[in-house]
């Protein structure tokens, strides 16, 4: 029998596999009529990395807008499909601000997607090294595409997504 979902957390970040997460925990959502939020994060780290460090506060300002577009195009997406989803913003490391919205919000289920490349590390390891599937007591739902997919191919296939964790302590 399938768990029932009530709450679910959709990550988003304008990528093909954000994109597939979207869709895929959008699905699910309508299906089970389940209260839907939608969160995008602005990665710092990376940003910072990139910059050597030198981001100004116009340039940091720049990286907010990107991200908040990228969130209210999600949030639109999701209503164009009639489902009403609340979006939520975030500054940080995404298994970091991932885990604290699951926690705060109560969810059952995160929504994340992944382009198979070494294996599933991108989602497993936060700032201080501890996996996300420690961090959430919530089921993870992972939408996966596969590194040759193209983008219309990811937006129109329907991989199967693998459930990574079906309970919390699991």
């Amino acid at each position: 029998m399938m768990a029932s979902y009530r709450k679910i957390l959709l990550c988003y970040d304008g990528s093909r596999e954000g994109r597939k997460a979207l869709r895929q925990g959008a699905n699910l959502a309508l299906d089970l009529n389940a209260e839907t939020h939608v969160l995008a994060v602005v990665d710092m780290r990376s940003s910072i990395a990139q910059s050597a460090g030198l981001l100004t506060d116009m340039a940091c300002g720049r990286f907010e807008e990107a991200a908040r577009d990228i969130l209210q195009e999600g949030v639109e997406w999701l209503r164009e499909r009639g489902l009403q989803a609340q979006g939520h913003f975030a500054f940080g490391h995404p298994i970091d601000e991932i885990a604290a919205l699951a926690e705060s919000l109560n969810v059952d289920l995160v929504v994340v997607g992944h382009r198979c490349r070494n294996g599933l590390a991108r989602w497993w390891m936060g700032a201080g090294n501890t996996p996300l599937l420690d961090r959430v007591k919530c089921s993870i739902l992972v939408a996966v595409c596969q590194a040759g997919e193209s983008a219309e191919a990811a937006d129109e296939a329907e991989y199967a997504a693998k459930p990574v964790k079906a309970e919390a302590g699991a």
